[in-house]
């Protein structure tokens, strides 16, 4: 048979309540009355006893090992630093929520290919179609548009959109603005969307443009990836994320088809809306991707 403890030898019920009133464990008590029986004293006693000390947590640092003679050391300075402390701080300061949908791009597809059949000397990219499509939605969920001043415990709602576009650069990511985009049209878009984009890349943007965004269109489908939970770009309160855009089997009309599919993503900060909002404004944008006639209605 396997030994059990012996119980705590405990005569007086007041005994028992104080224990139980102060949180003390009667049966990790030593007894000091006839034959072990605990009294008030040593509960008492056992109250005062100095609680036990917690091993010391060691540095993670000290137990890092040292570079070897093949690492390759990356300075976190520069521009690399200031992308780093943009994501650590998005990361500690906003409780963000991601929510995502797949949806059937086959329309916007045949819309950009009608336009660009149309304007030929001024093509509109698939990218520009989804800015026009975001600017609809906060348009309708204003929420979104916004930022959160800690300091002065209020949400500031933007009247302008001014909307980053991230882009990937030998510097790292970067994201432009595209200020009062709610101004341009279309066309004005994505020739704004490809000079600015461009000027990225080359270094040439001046800082002023890399900062002051209200929302940011994140179009990682370029990396061949579907989905991601994209950091918000502090101190915005969403981000629409864009996967790539693939072959795959969909229902329309009851029956099976091959369609041109991506996965959308929102990442918003809680703070400034609830679900409803957030849900509401990237049901507005699949719905602008599936059928463009909901984008030219609101437009």
């Amino acid at each position: 048979p396997v030994a059990t403890a012996p119980a705590a030898l405990v005569i007086s019920p007041i005994v028992r309540r104080l224990a139980r009133e102060s949180g003390v464990d009667l049966g990790a008590v030593r007894g000091t009355g006839p034959g072990g029986v605990i009294r008030r004293v040593d509960v008492e006693a056992a109250l005062a006893a100095p609680a036990p000390r917690l091993a010391a947590v060691p540095d993670p640092h000290v137990a890092l090992a040292p570079a070897g003679d093949g690492d390759v050391i990356v300075p976190l300075t520069g521009v690399r630093k200031a992308i780093a402390d943009k994501l650590s701080r998005s990361r500690r300061e906003i409780p963000e929520v991601t929510i995502w949908v797949d949806v059937d791009a086959t329309g916007l597809l045949e819309t950009r290919a009608a336009i660009n059949a149309a304007t030929p000397d001024a093509p509109v990219s698939i990218l520009a179609l989804l800015a026009r499509v975001c600017l609809s939605g906060l348009r309708r969920f204003p929420q979104l548009n916004a930022r959160v001043d800690t300091e002065a415990q209020q949400i500031v709602q933007s009247a302008s959109v001014h909307l980053g576009i991230a882009a990937q650069t030998d510097r790292g990511l970067l994201v432009p603005v595209l200020r009062d985009a709610q101004r341009l049209t279309t066309a004005e878009l994505a020739a704004e969307l490809a000079t600015t984009t461009a000027a990225a890349r080359a270094g040439t943007l001046p800082p002023a443009r890399l900062t002051g965004g209200t929302f940011t269109l994140n179009n990682y489908g370029v990396f061949g990836v579907d989905g991601s939970t994209p950091i918000i770009n502090h101190p915005e309160a969403a981000l629409l994320g864009v996967g790539r855009i693939v072959d795959k089997p969909w229902v329309v009309d009851g029956q099976l088809a091959v369609r041109k599919v991506t996965q959308l993503s929102l990442t918003f900060d809680h703070r400034v809306c609830d679900g409803g909002v957030a849900g509401g404004f990237l049901r507005h944008v699949a719905d602008c991707v599936e059928r463009p006639a909901v984008l030219i209605a609101n437009v």
